[in-house]
């Protein structure tokens, strides 16, 4: 798939079942038919949910609160000052070559080529005091997990600290069955923070193999090409008919619980894993990724773009019952689309070459989401948060380029819509150049409070690491933003 995917192989919660690998003399078989169908169910997290879910209705609880979040990740690190943060008043190289407009608050402003998000800043709220000083990129964790220590350049074990997304997989789970509960688009596995510590039965389902969407290269030209959608495909030899006949389909599964149990990567293969063959047979998980079956009006909304295209899956995916769905927003599969280094970097770009045409496209494709999401009724519910890593430099010019700025890990602005939160601000500020907090430090703490206390996860929840000792799931004194609330 382009630059995507494809040559970027990863582990998953059934490698170790070989699911693609010949047994003996045997080219095809029951045996590698079933590893096959439970390698393409890797990251659904089945077993546990289901069984909590059975739990929760027997005992009249509420098996999950409707919410749901979409991460909109900005890979690479988007330039704050020329984005939401702008600085007009400064000399030109701190402000950088776009203009500021006026949005629908008054005596705020965000960059020229944000246009549509401005005429609605009432449906968002702005922060401009990030604190991103732990934070780095390849790989992109810090902020996906809020753990400072998930920084793998510097703690080898930084890639065990679970993402928000998989804490919410294990601890909410999914809005209604059939549906993987944490769902990514993935351009690199450099820029997500998968399930560590909880298991990789938490890690997010890789959606771009179950959907047809456009191909782009790593400099964001389409080449007229569209992915497979090869998930949903049966191996063949086997049918519906043959899925389903789960008496069979156990007794065989029975004889592979000794070296899944070895291999750490699954759990409770009982009657409730019958139901996990519900996602490759049944109708909802197909039919939400199934983006052919929404009114092509709807689809000329979003756009034929690759990233429109997966908010509007993204959209699907919520409506139909994901808890958290997060889109890696990179033509490239290194650092990311969005880090502007300069145009004599390729393939970055600078600020005029490198960030001026994703903006346009930024802009569009979050205010169709979000109005999108309130005519449907799923705002209120669905949390839309947008943001990178860190932030760029003040100054312009960085790396020997003209208009390129560096990484800036001490402050940076993010967009946040949705989940019945009281927008219609700005929080935070920087100093006259942009380059420093001023005023009320966010930190990732901070926000994965937010989400969970959004998703109605228990603050102070904790998970067990292999050794035993338990983990909050937000540390480092993190509290929801009272603002929002």
């Amino acid at each position: 798939m382009g630059d995507g995917i494809a040559g970027h192989s990863h582990e998953h919660a059934f490698t170790g079942l070989n699911a693609k690998a010949a047994e003996g003399l045997m080219l095809v078989g029951r045996r590698n038919v079933l590893k096959a169908g439970w390698a393409g169910l890797a990251g659904l997290s089945l077993p546990g949910l289901l069984r909590k879910r059975a739990e929760a209705a027997s005992a009249g609880r509420p098996t999950s609160s409707g919410k749901s979040v979409i991460l909109l990740w900005m890979a690479g690190g988007p330039s704050q000052i020329d984005t939401w943060d702008p600085k007009p008043g400064q000399p030109f190289m701190n402000r950088g070559p776009f203009a500021a407009i006026q949005t629908k608050l008054p005596g705020t402003l965000i960059c020229e080529h944000l246009p549509k998000q401005a005429a609605m800043l009432d449906k968002f709220t702005i922060i401009r005091s990030v604190d991103c000083r732990h934070s780095n990129h390849e790989p992109n964790k810090v902020f996906q997990t809020a753990n400072l220590d998930a920084e793998p350049r510097t703690n080898p074990s930084a890639e065990m600290y679970p993402a928000i997304g998989s804490i919410v997989a294990k601890m909410h789970g999914a809005n209604q069955p059939g549906i993987p509960p944490y769902v990514a688009f993935m351009k690199s596995r450099s820029h997500l923070a998968f399930a560590g510590y909880l298991g990789k039965q938490y890690d997010p389902f890789i959606a771009d193999a179950a959907v047809k969407l456009p191909v782009y290269t790593n400099v964001g030209v389409d080449t007229g090409q569209v992915s497979g959608a090869d998930f949903f495909a049966l191996p063949k030899g086997l049918n519906q008919d043959r899925l389903v006949g789960r008496r069979a389909l156990l007794k065989d599964l029975d004889s592979l619980r000794a070296e899944i149990d070895r291999s750490r990567v699954a759990e409770g293969l009982d009657a409730f894993s019958a139901q996990a063959i519900d996602l490759l047979t049944g109708p909802r998980a197909r039919n939400a990724f199934d983006i052919e079956r929404e009114p092509q009006a709807v689809r000329d909304r979003y756009g034929k773009h690759l990233w429109c295209q997966q908010a509007l899956l993204a959209r699907r995916l919520v409506e139909a019952g994901a808890a958290f769905v997060t889109l890696d927003l990179s033509y490239h599969g290194a650092s990311g689309t969005w880090d502007n280094h300069g145009d004599n970097i390729p393939p970055y770009g600078g600020i005029s070459k490198g960030l001026k045409p994703l903006l346009p496209l930024f802009d569009h494709l979050i205010t169709t989401l979000v109005s999108d999401l309130d005519e449907r009724g799923l705002l209120e519910n669905t949390l839309v948060l947008a943001l990178g890593e860190f932030g760029r430099t003040p100054e312009m010019g960085t790396q020997g380029s003209t208009d390129g700025r560096n990484h800036w890990p001490y402050v940076m602005s993010m967009a946040l819509a949705g989940g019945g939160l009281r927008h219609g601000q700005i929080i935070g500020a920087t100093e006259r150049d942009g380059g420093h907090i001023k005023d009320r430090p966010v930190t990732p703490a901070d926000l994965a409070a937010t989400i969970y206390r959004h998703m109605g996860v228990p603050l102070d929840a904790t998970y067990t690491d292999p050794t035993g000792r338990p983990r909050f799931i937000v540390d480092y004194n993190g509290q929801p933003l009272t603002e929002l609330f």
